[in-house]
């Protein structure tokens, strides 16, 4: 008797391919990701603002690059002995204001400079629910602060629509090539509560389902189906009960690879990640016959993969296997 359903994603039209560039931001899972394409080679960059959550935060965060727009030292606040900005992670913060300046300013530099060229967007949306200032203003990190410092509210569909609309506007204009593809976390905000978490994700569901409505070109990835309703098991979470852990993370991924990736590009990871396993081989006998004919190997697989494509780093493996 079978006791799982298994989601197959439909497939992408036009496939991701090695030497593409993908800008990912959104909530945490969106690091899995990143370390999974990082691992393979890809050319990427993640979450220039740190970790983002709603969705107005993220978007505003994608066109604060698109803008290369610059803080200043009106904006940043002090608490705890350290300065920050409301639109940025607390991992942001330092004790020196000139220095924080810099490092926000450097962070919306590299996202300016990435977004310019890249092929892809990986927008990971985590959570419907918005903390607000007295003026209204949407922050995208409480920084410890107390809780009367913000109202709290869940967004309404309509909401995140606008704000995404003006986020593709802005892009088609400034990288008109570059295709959107939209998932939703599949970590759950249990602070909030099961009712509460379960209503942020709706939201985020019905607003995607007018986003693809309205803008057919953009992709939605599920990747909170496949952990929620695919796996389904608390087998697949971290000692939380609210993250998923390594397996969960890596089947996404392989199912991501599937149906996201060309073919040239899956064949070329079966080499990278062959590549990846030898660096992590333990040596037992360095010098040995044996353990010289496996540094040739993968060093010539090393060198042929470097000049097929020029554009990615294997800087790493070069200096391992000389």
């Amino acid at each position: 008797m079978d006791f799982r359903i298994e989601f197959n994603p439909p497939a992408l039209k036009e496939k991701i391919d090695i030497t593409d560039k993908i800008l990912l931001i959104g909530s945490c899972f969106t690091e899995h990701m990143h370390d999974f394409l990082f691992k393979s080679k890809f050319q990427v960059l993640q979450n220039p603002h740190g970790v983002l959550f709603n969705p107005v935060s993220i978007f505003e965060a994608i066109r604060t690059y698109i803008q290369n727009k610059q803080i200043i030292e009106n904006d940043l606040f002090k608490h705890l002995g350290l300065w920050r900005n409301w639109t940025f992670h607390s991992g942001f913060a330092g004790t020196d204001q000139s220095i924080t300046l810099n490092k926000l300013n450097t962070a919306i530099q590299n996202g300016h400079e990435f977004i310019k060229n890249a092929n892809y967007l990986f927008i990971t949306l985590g959570s419907g629910f918005v903390y607000t200032l007295k003026n209204g203003d949407v922050v995208a990190n409480c920084h410890k602060q107390s809780a009367d410092t913000f109202c709290k509210r869940l967004l309404e569909p309509a909401e995140i629509i606008d704000s995404f609309s003006l986020m593709v506007n802005d892009l088609k204009m400034f990288n008109p090539d570059l295709r959107i593809i939209l998932t939703v976390s599949p970590v759950r905000h249990l602070r909030d509560g099961f009712i509460q978490n379960n209503k942020s994700k709706a939201v985020l569901f019905h607003a995607i389902d007018r986003i693809t409505t309205l803008f057919p070109e953009i992709i939605y990835f599920p990747a909170y189906e496949l952990v929620i309703d695919d796996l389904r098991d608390y087998r697949f979470f971290a000692e939380d009960m609210v993250h998923p852990n390594y397996q969960a993370t890596r089947y996404v991924w392989e199912k991501f690879k599937q149906t996201s990736l060309n073919g040239r590009t899956r064949e070329v990871l079966k080499d990278i990640d062959a590549l990846n396993t030898a660096t992590n081989h333990v040596i037992m006998h360095p010098g040995s016959e044996e353990h010289q004919k496996f540094v040739e190997k993968y060093k010539a697989l090393t060198m042929s993969l470097a000049l097929r494509f020029p554009m990615l780093d294997f800087s790493t493996e070069v200096e391992y296997f000389k």
